[in-house]
């Protein structure tokens, strides 16, 4: 039983299959081919976003990473989470990127920042001068490193402080796809209708063997990413095998189906948990479950093989309870999910 991560698990036959179509005979190099046009072309119909500029990577830190270094001068300051991704998991690759761009971490409920903090931290930066930098972007996740969801209304919110202080939004969306499939809601409203200007639409998480789409909403953004992208060594002279992951993954709703189904799947051990006297962490709004389980039920799921790692959180204290996170993939067995739910429940 493995809840380690969604990216432990397998890419969708679709997926595999549009890997063998891409595979036959030849097609112009460095995404010159059909297929990276159809695929351009399907995440921008999905977007409601016929003007987007749409590159693909092979992994969400570049894709990350390279929009930070596009949006932020190598003096800029970048706004984001305490436990954004971009700050604990990416091993200093955004300020690598960009060339010393500062991360300014902000802390906030569910991972989520509020108006409120980010307008004041972005009013005490521009006071700080010379010294401390300039203002330069904010970068938000949906869904959070905490699992929970941005609403459309909630993105708006940050935005209109981002650009009230002149500065572009990036949403890093490695799971945009199970934000989205929980408020059931159009992708362009939880982005460019918000006032997202860049996003990173993760495939890996979701049934890709590996790819993400960059969109700049405005073309002016991304001008030269290109060279950018090249230089950081993800201009792939075989660009289709990116392209056609992540154009099955736009056919026919595939993306927000595979998000529900790994949703739905979260959310039945979430009720496991608390059937069994653990509790949430947070709500459980995407494909993760944060909760503080007995620590009996731990040692069961531990006696049982159950992988899932630890996730500390200052709120549980005492040796009775252990703080975990469980992540659930589109493919994760039922017969997991089951055995799983009876360890936790009791």
């Amino acid at each position: 039983m493995n809840f380690a991560s969604d990216n432990v698990h397998a890419a969708h036959p679709a997926v595999i299959e549009a890997l063998v179509r891409a595979n036959s005979g030849a097609a112009k190099s460095y995404g010159a081919d059909h297929v990276t046009d159809q695929a351009r072309a399907a995440i921008r119909e999905l977007l409601e976003a016929p003007d987007a500029e749409v590159r693909f990577v092979a992994t969400g830190t570049a894709a990350n990473a390279l929009v930070c270094a596009q949006l932020s001068p190598p003096y800029g300051r970048i706004y984001c989470h305490d436990d954004a991704h971009i700050q604990t998991s990416e091993c200093g690759a955004p300020e690598f990127f960009s060339h010393g761009a500062k991360l300014v971490t902000l802390p906030g409920q569910g991972g989520k920042l509020t108006p409120d903090v980010l307008s004041r931290a972005i009013a005490e930066g521009a006071e700080e001068g010379l010294n401390g930098g300039m203002n330069a972007m904010v970068s938000i996740t949906n869904a959070t490193e905490w699992g929970t969801v941005y609403t459309p209304d909630q993105v708006a919110a940050l935005a209109h402080v981002a650009h009230g202080a002149g500065l572009p939004l990036h949403m890093d969306g490695a799971r945009f796809s199970n934000a989205a499939a929980h408020l059931g809601c159009s992708p362009a409203d939880l982005t460019w209708r918000a006032g997202v200007d860049a996003l990173c639409f993760g495939g890996t998480k979701n049934g890709a063997m590996g790819a993400e789409a960059v969109v700049f909403f405005d073309p002016d953004r991304a001008a030269g990413f290109d060279y950018r992208r090249k230089q950081a060594g993800h201009v792939f002279s075989k660009n289709r095998f990116l392209a056609a992951q992540m154009l099955a993954l736009a056919t026919d709703g595939l993306w927000r189906d595979l998000a529900g189904q790994a949703n739905a799947k979260a959310a039945l051990l979430g009720q496991a948990v608390q059937a069994g006297g653990g509790r949430l962490l947070q709500p459980v709004q995407s494909n993760g479950v944060f909760a503080a389980i007995p620590v009996e039920a731990h040692r069961r799921a531990q006696a049982a093989g159950a992988y899932y790692y630890p996730w500390p959180d200052p709120s549980v204290e005492g040796p009775d309870l252990v703080s975990i996170r469980l992540v659930c993939a589109w493919d994760t067995p039922d017969d997991q999910i089951r055995a799983m739910s009876e360890i936790l429940a009791g």
